[in-house]
């Protein structure tokens, strides 16, 4: 896959990495060589979608193997990219997890440029390369004369340098395949009436992957594999009351209702208004009815007077059942990331609130309850150190083993036992590098080959 290029980053940000990757525990446990040849599959990989498409079935509305069917007629609609033929799907079942459903991907496929292109965005560009079609707001320069039915290569900006209704653009970016114009440019950049609806519909995609928009939406949810492991590690049971702190855009939360038969109480909370109307809009599309959102901070979530249990935040202390905290975390385990702006300032800046978003989540958690703590980020900081600062602050809290564990164990450096890191779970993407498009079984190389991920389950004693 060294055709595609490694993720950029700021300097001061790759350094600070690098000391992460290459700590003093880590050498000590693996060498100086082969610590540093983990990071720099890291920077490679992150830039690259998994080899895989993970979708999570709607189990409580269907048999997975009924799921699976329905999706696979669907997706054999749609029509190769290059040839025109009809699409040769083949869906396989997680193993493990009895809702999870995998397809492969194809890439980076020998896709030759064109002369004429079309400058997207990096979330969009990133869009493209898990299957997704180029949509009129993602699209920032195009030729000057373009119009519907013109075949255009399709570039990603990745550091945000473009301005919006350029022509052409000489700065860095990356290609990530063909696609043909759906608009002709005057209705793109029109200012007046902003365009709405694909731009650029994807026929030569670097990364060849089945486009789910449309398909199956109360059936076919798409999120990333150890995205879903959280809520089966969190372990939900029927009539519980349970809170997602940071829930946004809703995919954890809908899935803990899931798993609950919809039987019982899940609060979600996020800071922001159009976020919450995402989870509710996630919630009726997916037949979910036991989830309440709330526009709320969760750091402020502990009332401090005698209110009533069952009304809105905030909640009395021990109100809940379990606990989710997905973490606010600086992000560097997603992928494809092809580019990061962020400066190392940016990214330190999230552990305080982590630990005072803990702080809430601990008081809110019922003696016996269960906490889940996760982020999509690979520093140190953020992880492991969060662990070793809970369990030091919190006497109450114990480090419990997860089900399902598919992940890699705890990174050394946070001065946790190997014991304490053989229960944690960081999906490393970087330590399956080699077994990438191999000919091993897909259920095999998707519980490695993921965005970098980080759980950690507690229970107050």
């Amino acid at each position: 896959m060294s055709v595609f290029p490694r993720i950029s980053l700021k300097p001061e940000v790759t350094e600070h990495l690098r000391s992460v990757f290459l700590n003093k525990e880590v050498l000590a446990a693996v060498g100086l060589q082969e610590a540093e040849c983990r990071f720099q599959k890291l920077l490679t990989c992150l830039s690259h979608p998994p080899s895989y498409t993970c979708v999570r079935a709607s189990t409580h509305l269907a048999p997975l193997e009924d799921i699976r069917l329905s999706l696979e007629e669907e997706l054999k609609k749609q029509k190769c990219s290059s040839s025109g033929e009809k699409l040769s799907i083949q869906i396989a079942q997680h193993p493990q997890i009895k809702d999870v459903l995998l397809l492969p991907v194809d890439g980076p496929r020998p896709v030759e440029q064109l002369s004429s292109e079309v400058v997207v965005g990096a979330q969009c560009g990133s869009a493209v390369l898990r299957g997704a079609h180029v949509f009129a707001p993602g699209i920032i320069a195009s030729p000057k004369y373009m119009k519907a039915g013109d075949l255009v290569s399709v570039f990603s900006d990745l550091e945000g340098r473009c301005t919006r209704g350029a022509t052409s653009f000489q700065g860095n970016k990356v290609f990530v395949g063909n696609g043909v114009a759906e608009m002709d440019r005057s209705a793109i950049f029109n200012a007046e009436t902003p365009a709405r609806g694909v731009g650029v519909r994807m026929v030569d995609p670097l990364f060849q992957s089945p486009s789910f928009d449309g398909v199956l939406p109360s059936m076919a949810f798409l999120q990333n594999l150890p995205s879903v492991v959280v809520g089966h590690v969190l372990g939900p049971q029927p009539g519980e009351r349970i809170l997602d702190m940071c829930a946004a855009p809703g995919g954890k939360t809908c899935h803990i209702a899931a798993l609950m038969g919809d039987k019982g109480e899940v609060v979600a909370l996020d800071r922001i208004r159009n976020k919450i109307d995402r989870i509710c809009q996630n919630a009726q599309t997916l037949r979910l009815q036991s989830i309440k959102a709330y526009c709320f901070d969760s750091t402020q979530a502990v009332s401090v007077e005698p209110t009533e249990e069952y009304k809105g935040p905030p909640f009395p202390p021990e109100s809940f059942d379990r606990v989710l905290l997905d973490a606010p975390c600086s992000g560097l385990g997603q992928r494809p990331n092809m580019a990061s702006t962020w400066s190392l300032k940016e990214i330190c800046s999230y552990p305080p609130l982590q630990r005072k978003l803990f702080q809430a989540a601990v008081r809110l958690l019922k003696k016996g309850g269960v906490l889940v703590y996760s982020t999509c980020t690979v520093t140190l900081a953020e992880n492991e150190e969060q662990v070793a600062w809970a369990l030091k602050t919190f006497p109450c809290l114990t480090l419990q083993p997860q089900e399902p564990h598919i992940g890699a164990e705890g990174m050394p450096g946070a001065g946790l036992s190997p014991e304490q890191l053989s229960i944690l779970q960081r999906f490393s993407p970087e330590l399956s590098w080699d077994s990438i498009n191999t000919t091993a079984p897909l259920s095999c190389r998707a519980d490695r080959d993921t965005i970098g991920f980080f759980i950690a389950k507690f229970q107050k004693t």
